[in-house]
């Protein structure tokens, strides 16, 4: 009903100026607004829907379009977005961490075998098509170790702790490693077999997460 009663005041208004009619008369006849130059009566043309070509539907697909900021499709001015990556940098973590590369002992060689829990948030924030990535985890590992020679050679496990890692902080990254008295009773080899433990693996795992946080900006 709107539609139609604008188009009548619009049809008024156009007939209104082909009669003549002066403005004072014609804001009588009809409360449509008009700009009249040269003597006629201009109207704004109605929007008449475009087709898009082909490359233009692959490029606003592919996020590609003109004018289109980075992040999803609904949000091309790039002002706000989150996107939560926490499953996949779980999983992603768990993948890596196993495969830092083993540590040569005087006697044997240590490795990661599993990571047994990562927890945490890891997300990436678009602000004012601006990508920031960040993550806080918590990361608990087992690993195992040859110890022993000849026959009397055999492989224990103990535990290693990743307390805090942060994006962009990873020369800041501990490492906390368990030895069992039950394994190693000497207290004095113990507590050596700690320190060499820390020691070697923390750089390796450094490099594990670095690659991670590589990854991890390209989500």
């Amino acid at each position: 009903m709107a539609e139609a009663e604008a188009e009548v005041k619009m049809e008024s208004a156009a007939a209104a100026v082909e009669g003549g009619l002066g403005d004072a008369e014609l804001k009588k006849k009809t409360s449509y607004r008009y700009w009249v130059r040269g003597g006629m009566a201009d109207a704004a043309p109605r929007a008449v829907p475009q087709k898009l070509t082909e490359e233009e539907v692959v490029a606003n697909a592919n996020g590609n379009g003109k004018g289109m900021g980075v992040g999803s499709a609904w949000n091309q001015a790039g002002t706000w977005e989150e996107k939560v990556l926490s499953s996949w940098a779980w999983s992603r973590v768990k993948e890596l961490l196993p495969s830092v590369e083993p540590v040569e002992l005087e006697d044997g060689t240590a490795r990661v075998k599993e990571v047994t829990s990562c927890s945490g948030d890891a997300s990436m924030v678009m602000v004012r098509q601006r990508k920031r990535i960040g993550y806080t985890f918590e990361i608990e590992m087992k690993y195992a170790m040859d110890v022993g020679a000849g026959e009397e050679r055999r492989e224990i496990e103990g535990k290693m702790k990743v307390p805090e890692a942060c994006y962009g902080e990873l020369d800041d990254l501990e490492l906390e490693v368990t030895v069992s008295a039950k394994d190693v009773k000497d207290s004095a080899k113990r507590t050596k077999v700690k320190q060499t433990l820390t020691k070697m693996f923390l750089p390796r795992i450094r490099r594990k997460l670095e690659e991670f946080e590589a990854e991890l900006k390209e989500r």
